[in-house]
């Protein structure tokens, strides 16, 4: 979008072709992966069933 920068109706409209790109992609829309397991986004490793093996990482990797 750097190349549309000044030019409002074409940073619209890549910003549109943008969006349309990440909802084909499923990026965006409906959550078409849905298996039935919980869902851990946006929570702290330690606090899942994950925490032993967030605990078991080198930091300095």
């Amino acid at each position: 979008m750097r190349d549309t920068a000044g030019r409002p109706a074409e940073t619209a409209s890549a910003r549109t072709a943008v969006d349309a790109a990440k909802v084909a992609l499923g990026e965006r829309g409906p959550v078409w992966w849905d298996d039935g397991a919980p869902d851990y986004n946006r929570h702290m490793a330690r606090t899942t069933p994950y925490a032993d093996w967030a605990a078991a990482l080198d930091p300095t990797d």
